[in-house]
């Protein structure tokens, strides 16, 4: 059975993006990142204690469609070991399974909707 392993990322809205993200820093040293407007929080696998992985913080523009279908103001990302067959799994057992799946360098990524109607999104890292 495939399982989540982690969160990837805590992703949601926010009405001025850039004013937010600087009030993390300035107050809770939040490390922004100027050109993207979140943060990565990295730290090393577990199952290897070696291998660099991270978490994502990202505070969306408030009319952001990324969380869509959703009408949720936040969206969590959870890391999977094989997101193909997390995504099988979830057909199989009859979940709202996005059939788009997004294929790049940062690795793939897959959607479900959470039976409140929560959009969830499932990555799996890109090898090495």
């Amino acid at each position: 059975m495939e399982r989540v392993r982690g969160i990837g990322g805590i992703f949601f809205k926010a009405r001025d993006p850039a004013a937010l993200g600087a009030w993390y820093r300035d107050h809770l040293g939040v490390d922004v990142d100027p050109t993207w407007g979140g943060c990565a929080f990295t730290w090393r696998d577990h199952d290897t204690g070696s291998a660099p992985a991270s978490t994502i913080w990202s505070p969306f523009k408030e009319d952001t469609t990324y969380f869509a279908p959703s009408t949720a103001s936040f969206m969590v990302n959870f890391r999977v070991d094989d997101l193909d067959a997390m995504l099988a799994q979830l057909r199989a057992a009859g979940c709202d399974v996005d059939e788009r799946v997004e294929r790049s360098e940062f690795g793939a990524f897959g959607w479900v909707m959470d039976p409140e109607g929560n959009r969830v999104e499932l990555w799996q890292p890109p090898e090495g």
